[in-house]
């Protein structure tokens, strides 16, 4: 992939994407496999004005050998240093940069078990920090290709040309044009656009039905409100924090979820891939799944906490996408989430709810914001769905029709 490109890439995750300020510090979490492409996003962090730039390198084989090796205990703690920098985030609410570009099955074999209680032992001693930055600071994840991830999705071509065609994947649904910041301007206004369409229905609930058997209502808290594209910090910063994305997004009132809802893509979580499943709703809660391929996966992410078997997330997104027509599935939820409407099992968004800066988290949970240390989107769309909205009035209203916007 030509440098140039790759820098226009860089350019964009760092001003349009986390919006760097002068002064502030950037933590970037990157694998191993495009470092040359993670320098180029420190020295645009710099060009901007950050007084620091920190680079984790991620490697899933090595966190294959923690789980397998390490003890529960040793596993679920949280050391001194760990703390620390904890307390450090909390302090000077530094920008945060994910490039994902981990394999989709690179963590398969893992002692699922073991991993999922050390999580759940280990999410309360990190809540309290995660709570006191919440929606302060600027995040984006945004993806390079792994070698691994893409021969997963072309794995008749050789080692360098599945790479290059997944750079050329990745660069076309972010939208990496000529001028990618103009193109995520014109983006974002028209994602807010259809936003506040929704906003002044004054929705009670959604309803969903497609022929793969999917027929699912949901409650909307009359609070809440659709969120799109950008968003602004409390520090008063707007970012994106997702590249790419096409998605317009509200969490739902806890406990109001009724029906079964089928995945139309696989879901790829934690290095594993669940496939071919179901979800029923009672009551607002997850009371029966399957999945045909790696149902235990699936069933510890239902059963990891009290929230995490009821929603955080609807999402609407028209099938007719850049990534939905790019003819791929990506195997990688920061794509294939933006192909299709999804909903996400576990924690809401506070900043959904209208006039949220003036709100604790306490009072927004209290209005039906969902509280869980999951958040695990998964897909739903299909080239048939159909989204009715029902409003406070009692009016039903076409949201979608033929898995896109009817409006």
């Amino acid at each position: 992939m030509k440098k140039t490109v790759l820098r226009s890439y860089a350019r964009l995750i760092a001003q349009t994407g986390v919006n760097v300020q002068k002064g502030q510090e950037v933590f970037i979490v990157a694998g191993l496999d495009q470092p040359e492409f993670v320098k180029m996003v420190v020295e645009e962090c710099y060009r901007l004005g950050a007084s620091r730039v920190v680079v984790d390198w991620d490697y899933q084989p090595l966190q294959k050998l923690h789980v397998r090796h390490q003890s529960l205990a040793t596993l679920s703690e949280l050391t001194d240093y760990q703390e620390a920098r904890w307390k450090h985030y909390v302090a000077k609410l530094p920008c945060r940069i994910y490039l994902d570009s981990d394999d989709p099955d690179g963590l398969k074999g893992i002692n699922q078990a073991k991993l999922a209680k050390s999580q759940q032992r280990r999410y309360p001693l990190i809540k309290g920090y995660r709570d006191q930055m919440e929606n302060k600071y600027q995040w984006c994840i945004a993806a390079v290709p792994g070698a691994a991830w893409a021969r997963k999705l072309f794995p008749t071509l050789s080692r360098h040309q599945a790479i290059e065609k997944l750079w050329e994947a990745i660069l076309a649904t972010s939208r990496v044009s000529d001028d990618p910041v103009a193109a995520w301007e014109a983006h974002n206004a028209d994602l807010a656009a259809r936003c506040a369409w929704l906003n002044g229905l004054g929705i009670e609930k959604l309803h969903y039905t497609a022929s793969n058997g999917t027929d699912f209502t949901v409650g909307m808290i009359p609070e809440a409100q659709f969120k799109g594209g950008g968003d602004t910090s409390l520090q008063g910063i707007f970012f994106n924090p997702n590249i790419p994305t096409e998605e317009c997004f509200i969490s739902p009132m806890r406990g109001q979820a009724e029906g079964i809802v089928h995945a139309s893509k696989p879901l790829s979580w934690d290095g594993q891939l669940i496939d071919g499943f179901w979800i029923r709703f009672e009551g607002g809660k997850a009371v029966e799944w399957h999945a045909e391929v790696n149902n235990e996966a699936l069933t510890h992410i239902i059963t990891m906490d009290e929230g995490s078997a009821y929603l955080g997330e609807c999402a609407l997104v028209p099938y007719d996408s850049p990534i939905q027509n790019s003819g791929l599935l990506f195997y990688n939820t920061l794509f294939d989430e933006n192909a299709a409407c999804h909903l996400a099992l576990g924690a809401g968004f506070a900043d959904t709810i209208v006039d949220f800066e003036h709100k604790t988290l306490d009072e927004c949970r209290a209005l039906g914001i969902n509280e869980s240390m999951m958040h695990v989107d998964f897909m739903i769309g299909t080239a048939d769905m159909r989204i009715d909205a029902i409003t406070r009035g009692g009016e039903t209203v076409p949201v979608f029709r033929d898995g896109n916007w009817a409006f």
